[in-house]
């Protein structure tokens, strides 16, 4: 079991440094002292377009809670005085989730996806894959994937909504942009219960600023659900000399688990 998850499912931050595994990673620059060179300049794919290839996690921004604290929430990452501007229902079930519900009954608990943004705020890492045509994101919690097609296709007319939605990816300059919609409602937008509709479409662009260090920009569109766009910015710090680890989400039975240990 990957004690990194455990946290999901408790609603508390766990450090558990040692868990990785250490795996020198091939051909990355390096300072004289062997230690990988995370000031280096961001590597370009064979095209020309910029690599995005490595093992990512998020940074906690500056303020957010050390120790025992309820789960990761989108407000953190979030400009100074921005609020989430939410429809009259969606705040109502809001406030629910957050203060009666105390959280519970999100879909992690559940083994299901975080989905778009929560997938992106855990302290657990991903992976970025580049291959012609499709780029990957690998996400070590529950084993989960995304795909990004860079083919030229089109959204699908009749989408089966999904927990990932479909996503279809450009270059605009050295930012990967990623917009995404067909998504299903069942979804958290964090742990702490933002909630969206099926109307919702996102768009996520990642720009590698140099070789150990990322920004991602969401931007989440529902008017259903808000009563217009807003974003957050989630600064990513790349992982070397490491390999994620096999995560399996044992059904409902993680917190036995957990008390367990």
């Amino acid at each position: 079991m990957n004690l990194r998850a455990l946290p999901l499912f408790v609603g508390f931050v766990l450090t558990v440094s040692g868990q990785w595994i250490h795996q020198p990673t091939p051909g990355i620059p390096r300072t004289p002292d062997g230690k990988p060179d995370l000031l280096a300049p961001a590597p370009k794919l064979a095209d020309g377009k910029a690599d995005l290839t490595g093992i990512w996690v998020r940074v906690p921004p500056p303020g957010y809670p050390g120790g025992p604290n309820f789960g990761n929430t989108v407000t953190y990452y979030m400009p100074a005085g921005a609020e989430v501007p939410l429809q009259p229902w969606a705040a109502e079930l809001l406030q629910r989730r957050r203060y009666e519900d105390l959280g519970g009954g999100r879909p992690s608990e559940r083994c299901l996806p975080h989905g778009i943004i929560g997938a992106m705020l855990p302290n657990t890492p991903f992976k970025i894959a580049h291959t012609p045509g499709v780029t990957f994101l690998l996400y070590e919690q529950l084993n989960q994937y995304r795909q990004i097609f860079t083919d030229g296709r089109k959204y699908p007319e009749d989408p089966n909504p999904a927990w990932w939605g479909y996503s279809i990816g450009h270059w605009d300059g050295d930012t990967f942009v990623v917009e995404s919609q067909g998504f299903n409602d069942r979804t958290w937008l964090d742990d702490s219960g933002y909630p969206h509709t099926e109307a919702m479409r996102s768009i996520e662009k990642f720009h590698r600023t140099n070789f150990g260090h990322m920004d991602l920009e969401v931007t989440i569109d529902d008017p259903k659900a808000y009563t217009k766009p807003w974003s957050v910015r989630i600064p990513l710090a790349l992982m070397a000399d490491t390999e994620m680890i096999e995560d399996v989400c044992d059904n409902e039975k993680d917190a036995k688990h957990i008390t367990a240990k």
